[in-house]
């Protein structure tokens, strides 16, 4: 079954993409409508400290407490994943500040603060800007065997180990396709 992309979901790079800002790259969809597709790649952390860049936040950031390269656009604006400590009773609702992504994963307003906000949150990631497609730019891309789209498993967003996951996630997929896990990032040196 060929998924299509939606909130929640992931698209993982292919050997076929030739943009290098997406080269082994996992991306969780936030948004993804007639208007074009919003996400944040999971696996490009930096060398830059969250206390450095948002110390309010810092405290509620897990390993690695660093910003992350959401993606190429908008690098100089920030915008945090988080889980919340506790399911809501209503899948919809959740604090003030709070919109719901997939299960208790969701974006927070980082402006709404952390005494608001940080006791209703488990963990939390910051991203330095997102990946962005205009309209039918990433079905073009999915056409072209750029990406492929993949339910997101818990765990992925937080991932601890952020540089394997790309790998972690062809995995764990059917058939021939696992076998991309194992692929050299620089297939010459094979």
């Amino acid at each position: 079954m060929v998924l299509g992309p939606a909130a929640g979901r992931l698209l993982i790079a292919t050997g076929g993409l030739a943009d290098p800002n997406f080269s082994r790259t996992v991306v969780l969809l936030l948004d993804h409508d007639s208007t074009g597709t919003l996400g944040v790649v999971l696996n490009r952390p930096t060398a830059m400290a969250v206390a450095e860049a948002l110390p309010s936040w810092a405290g509620l950031t897990g390993p690695p407490s660093v910003l992350f390269q959401g993606g190429p656009v908008g690098l100089d604006s920030a915008l945090a994943l988080a889980t919340l400590a506790a399911v809501p009773v209503d899948a919809a609702a959740g604090p003030v500040g709070w919109r719901g992504v997939v299960g208790t994963i969701g974006m927070i307003d980082l402006d709404a603060g952390t005494e608001n906000l940080g006791p209703a949150l488990r963990e939390l990631r910051v991203y330095a800007g997102y990946a962005g497609w205009g309209p039918n730019q990433l079905d073009a891309e999915l056409a072209g065997g750029a990406w492929i789209v993949v339910d997101s498993e818990p765990g992925d967003a937080f991932c601890t180990d952020p540089d394997k996951l790309w790998s972690r996630v062809w995995r764990r997929q059917p058939g021939e396709q696992a076998f991309v896990s194992t692929r050299p990032e620089d297939p010459t040196q094979n």
